[in-house]
């Protein structure tokens, strides 16, 4: 393996910045402890450095740390403990452990958990997210080590990306719904994050193809059960001649069909719904949900195959790797 890039010292800073080494550390302890004028000077160099604070040992600096770090929105979701199962089968046999973190769909927050996760000097690093702030990118360019992005195929990638292409699998999807009679669909979208919009985009694509107007009920919170109640509610009452419910994940999916059979609307006689992921339970409720199966789990094993392959020194042949989906209609639409 090719050995890790010598990252900038707290030295390098304040050479930088013309103060002493101990100056620039009692900065970074405590920014209170220096001038509002000094402390930005400070901050410019630390990010113009894509300076990486040190908690291993420092022998550990530039040996390797045989712990991989990996990054996902959340650490409850379905999705991402299947992909984190994924990547754990084929790293523990190897002798990697894994440094798990998560940022909440937060680009202020991811910047954080992988200034930390770097921090700690790990070997390699799987992220769930193609977009990054300016300085986490200074960060993952200093630190030189693998970095594999997963879930989006399509959106620019650091080095490599593996996953694949929300916006076709939701035109495929909606394109199904109008086949099977659906001709005012709505999409239920929650966190806005860049796969929901991907998302989005390629269910409106698929509406205006086929001559119908796209509507869409967006909202920032969480997905849940619940919230895929409301949404249904809300969409009754400023879209009655709805037909049909597109939902950003089986989370809402779910929760709009249990709100129907509580309201006596028949799935998918008078409102077709569809969900995306292919979770467990979107298979053994009545009706079965319609959804975009993923490939959640051989996401991980390829990603955790990709970063062995790295860490022995192997380059990068596939900059992408698109594992695609499968549309499984079942019986709710």
């Amino acid at each position: 393996m090719a050995p890790k890039n010598k990252r900038p010292t707290l030295q390098d800073i304040a050479n930088l910045v013309g103060v002493t080494k101990m100056t620039v550390s009692r900065c970074l302890r405590d920014p209170n402890n220096v001038s509002d004028a000094l402390r930005e000077k400070i901050k410019l160099a630390v990010d113009e450095l894509g300076y990486i604070p040190n908690r291993a040992p420092d022998i550990l600096s530039n040996a390797k740390s045989h712990s991989i770090g990996v990054l996902v929105p959340s650490l409850t979701n379905q999705v991402f403990a299947e992909i984190i199962r994924g990547i754990e089968s084929i790293t523990e046999p190897a002798g990697y452990q894994l440094m798990l973190a998560h940022y909440s769909y937060s680009e202020q927050q991811e910047e954080k958990s992988i200034e930390m996760l770097l921090s700690y000097n790990v070997d390699a690093l799987i992220l769930s997210e193609n977009h990054h702030s300016e300085r986490t990118k200074k960060m993952l360019k200093t630190a030189g080590i693998p970095v594999i992005e997963i879930m989006d195929t399509v959106s620019p990638s650091i080095e490599q990306a593996i996953g694949f292409d929300n916006h076709t699998a939701a035109k495929a999807m909606t394109k199904a719904m109008i086949e099977k009679g659906h001709d005012h669909i709505v999409y239920f979208a929650a966190r806005l994050d860049v796969r929901t919009k991907l998302k989005l985009a390629g269910y409106e694509e698929a509406m205006r193809e086929h001559g119908l107007t796209p509507i869409s009920l967006q909202t920032t919170h969480a997905s849940s059960f619940t919230l895929g109640a409301d949404l249904l509610h809300k969409m009754r009452q400023e879209y009655p001649q709805a037909n049909g419910i597109f939902c950003t994940n089986d989370d809402l999916a779910v929760g709009a069909i249990y709100e129907c059979q509580r309201l006596g609307i028949r799935v998918p006689q008078d409102i077709g719904i569809a969900g995306f992921h292919g979770h467990d339970l979107s298979n053994i409720i009545v009706p079965r949900l319609a959804t975009v199966i993923t490939p959640r789990e051989q996401m991980g094993i390829i990603s955790a195959e990709q970063i062995l392959l790295r860490l022995a020194g192997h380059p990068v042949t596939k900059p992408i790797i698109d594992l695609g989906f499968n549309i499984e209609l079942r019986d709710s639409v």
